[in-house]
C-alpha cells in the first residue's frame, strides 16, 4: 500500500486574512474543506506537510509580487485555523515550487511516501508548480478541488486540469 501524504499550500496570514498584501479570493472559504482533508489524514495516519512561503527583503519573487510572507513576520504564519500539530512538517521555501531548494523530496522519501494530496493557495502558481515537480519525481497527485483556491480563475481552472488530467497517467 502506498504512503499518502497531505500537502497544504501557502494558507498563510499574508494570503488568507482580509486586506492581506496577496489576498486570494475565495481562500477563507476552503479552510473547512482542509480542515476535512487533515482530519481525515490524522485519523489515517497520513503525514501532514506545511509548506510555508518565507522571504527576505532581497528576494527576487519581490520584484514580481508586492512583499508577502516575510521571514519571522506575522504574514508568514500558517493560519490558526490550521495550525500545525505535533507530528506536521513545516517547510519554508523562497519559490513557487514547494520541492525547490528545500528539503521536502528527502522528507517524503525517508516516509516512503508515494501519494501527495494538495491543498491549499495558490492553484495556478504554487500549488501547480509544486504539483508538476512531483510528478517529474514519480509522485502520484491528487487535487481535490474544494480545497484549493487560485487568483484568478481561469488559470486555476487550466492549472488543475494539467496536474489531474495532462502530467499523469489516466486510469
Amino acid at each position: 500500500m502506498s504512503q499518502q501524504a497531505l500537502i497544504v499550500s501557502d494558507m498563510l496570514n499574508d494570503f488568507v486574512l482580509d486586506g492581506a498584501p496577496l489576498q486570494v479570493p475565495g481562500a477563507r472559504e476552503i479552510i473547512p474543506n482542509i480542515q476535512r482533508e487533515m482530519e481525515k489524514a490524522r485519523r489515517e495516519g497520513t503525514l501532514v506537510f506545511f509548506l510555508c512561503d518565507s522571504h527576505a527583503p532581497d528576494d527576487p519573487e519581490l520584484a514580481v509580487w508586492p512583499p508577502h510572507a516575510m521571514k519571522g513576520t506575522r504574514g508568514a504564519e500558517i493560519v490558526a485555523e490550521l495550525a500545525p500539530r505535533e507530528g506536521d512538517v513545516v517547510i519554508e521555501k523562497t519559490r513557487y515550487d514547494g520541492f525547490y531548494l528545500t528539503d521536502l523530496e528527502e522528507r517524503l522519501r525517508a516516509q516512503n511516501v508515494s501519494e501527495l494530496i494538495l491543498t491549499g493557495v495558490c492553484t495556478e502558481i504554487c500549488v501547480h508548480y509544486t504539483g508538476a515537480s512531483a510528478l517529474m519525481r514519480g509522485f502520484k497527485v491528487t487535487v481535490p478541488e474544494d480545497c484549493v483556491q487560485g487568483l484568478n480563475a481561469e488559470n486555476a481552472k487550466s492549472a488543475l486540469n494539467m496536474l489531474t488530467q495532462v502530467l499523469q497517467p489516466q486510469g
